[in-house]
């Protein structure tokens, strides 16, 4: 037997073993983990079995009511990718909690959602990537909320039946982030709004510098009939008075 404590959660784990029918080895094949929590009297049971690769923290981790996700394998040995969660209200013939599984087609994207709030360790890739590889062993794991511009540590798991996540603060009360998630999507919409108005300034320079350059345009032709009126004026000059100093030669 192997006893374990998480936070102020006791764990034991008895392992079973088979003997191998060719020879004399024994195989470990399944483990039954008890959850006593803090204050309650009777444990929770669960029979976990070797070929579905839960981890003694991640038996844990469903025990106590959060969702794993796992590579699984169907009967004709194809593998394929699903959260995973105990039903604790309905038990199956051999005494265990039902196991509810969440393909891909369900539609719970944990990297989008949490993309939904502030959370500091999403702009650090590998944050980033830590935070998402815990979440998904079903860990209750700690992020930073950038709110009003200081940092609040939560403690967040995801919640696929809403498909999105929760959160609890250091005394393990609910937090909602309904209001989390309103505060992000209005710092986008001010964001989208300033660049919207960025590109209409830019629109409105680009405007003003057209009519600039076609006023500058207007000019330089004003100036070249100008100077060619100039030079029309002195040619008629010139020809004039060559016109003066043929008749005086001729008066002569």
């Amino acid at each position: 037997m192997h006893t374990e404590k998480y936070g102020s959660d006791d764990v034991t784990a008895s392992l079973y073993f088979k003997k191998s029918e060719q020879s004399d080895f024994f195989f470990f094949n399944k483990y039954l983990m008890s959850l006593t929590k803090e204050g309650q009297k009777d444990p929770l049971q669960q029979t976990f079995y070797t070929d579905k690769s839960i981890t003694l923290k991640e038996g844990y981790n469903l025990l106590d009511d959060r969702a794993v996700h796992k590579t699984l394998t169907t009967k004709d040995d194809l593998k394929y990718n699903a959260w995973v969660q105990l039903d604790f209200k309905n038990i199956n013939k051999s005494g265990n909690y039902e196991m509810k599984q969440y393909h891909q087609n369900y539609g719970f994207d944990l990297e989008k959602t949490l993309a939904k709030y502030p959370i500091q360790e999403l702009n650090n890739e590998q944050f980033k990537e830590s935070l998402i590889k815990s979440l998904q062993r079903g860990n209750l794991q700690s992020a930073s909320f950038l709110l009003n511009g200081e940092e609040k540590k939560l403690f967040i798991t995801p919640n696929l039946s809403f498909k999105t996540i929760t959160a609890y603060d250091n005394n393990m009360q609910r937090v909602p982030l309904q209001s989390l998630s309103q505060k992000q999507e209005q710092k986008e919409s001010v964001a989208q709004q300033q660049t919207v108005g960025k590109e209409q300034k830019q629109n409105l320079n680009g405007e003003q510098n057209g009519v600039a350059s076609q006023q500058k345009v207007g000019k330089e032709q004003n100036a070249d009939h100008s100077i060619k009126k100039e030079e029309n004026q002195s040619l008629d000059g010139e020809k004039k008075e060559r016109k003066q100093r043929n008749r005086h030669k001729i008066a002569h």
